[in-house]
């Protein structure tokens, strides 16, 4: 058996640089990390390579995968933020839809098992948490842009697994992206009030447990569809307090408050989160709670001041 060929795409965002990390550890796996411009992760010398690749652009795509010839490709390039996808529907259709087509060409021809990221938000919220097999039903265009990127999956005709997941959290390498650890943890810390919901419920994922949930599907290449999230059913508000706690932070300054106070633009499914029982059956995934994910969060970031000052 020689090593298996990884190509993962947005290997610039949260779990695109956690699957890096993961997979650079693995004796049996031959990494392509690829996103868009240059590699922001360029601290781990020569263990992978690198390719600039625009998934919106299908020629790029067949050019690299005629290149590398990838086992699997673990899909994780997306538009993400929700409100943003409300107002630019063209942007959302190009990078959640059009390119899952191109993906799923280039994996045609070169047989490559195809692991897709998917999301809570194809559910409208009415009664999570939900099972893989709940029926989707999505509010917002971001919900509607990842399910149908989900249905091209299906009707592929190639070899899939879609692992859906919920509110990832954690830090990246230049701590360029915020989250609701540090960000409870920096308002707190300045002594400002902070309004959080008490009117959603999420599993939150650390992105460390969600980067291990794709490995165990792209290792045996299993096919079908898994949910992939942290297993504590919390509002927002309520991992606000979690994190106050952890830190040793003022909890007064933590207000509860209903989603209707915020303007948005997308609007939110207000009671998801997943049961986790095929992905710990099938797969042996085990994501750690959230106040084990707060520590390992704080942990990392002491661990990055201290080397930048």
């Amino acid at each position: 058996m020689g090593k298996k060929k990884i190509l993962i795409t947005g290997s610039n965002g949260l779990l695109g640089q956690k699957l890096v990390q993961l997979l650079i550890e693995k004796e049996n796996v031959h990494l392509i990390a690829t996103a868009v411009g240059e590699n922001r992760l360029n601290n781990l010398g020569n263990r992978y390579i690198y390719e600039s690749m625009d998934v919106t652009n299908a020629a790029n795509v067949l050019a690299i995968f005629n290149k590398h010839q990838p086992d699997v490709l673990i899909h994780t390039a997306a538009m993400t933020n929700v409100d943003t996808c409300e107002t630019d529907t063209e942007g959302c259709q190009k990078l959640n839809v059009d390119a899952v087509e191109y993906l799923i060409n280039a994996c045609r021809k070169h047989q490559t098992f195809f692991c897709h990221l998917s999301t809570d938000f194809i559910f409208d919220g009415a009664n999570g948490p939900y099972t893989e097999e709940a029926e989707p039903h999505p509010i917002s265009v971001y919900g509607e842009s990842k399910l149908k990127a989900e249905q091209l999956l299906i009707q592929s005709g190639i070899r899939w697994a879609i692992a859906r997941t919920v509110l990832v959290f954690g830090i990246v390498s230049d701590m360029s992206r915020s989250n609701i650890i540090l960000w409870v943890k920096k308002s707190l810390t300045e002594g400002k009030n902070i309004k959080v919901v008490t009117d959603q419920f999420r599993t939150p994922t650390l992105a460390e447990d969600l980067a291990i949930g794709c490995w165990l599907i792209a290792e045996k290449e299993i096919e079908g569809i898994f949910n992939i999230s942290g297993s504590d059913f919390l509002t927002p508000y309520e991992m606000a307090i979690k994190t106050a706690d952890f830190f040793n932070l003022p909890k007064h300054l933590i207000e509860k408050a209903d989603s209707s106070t915020f303007q948005q633009a997308a609007k939110r499914p207000p009671k998801t989160g997943f049961i986790l029982d095929k992905a710990k059956k099938l797969l042996g995934y085990q994501p750690r709670s959230f106040d084990e994910g707060i520590a390992l969060v704080a942990n990392q970031v002491a661990d990055l001041q201290k080397k930048t000052t």
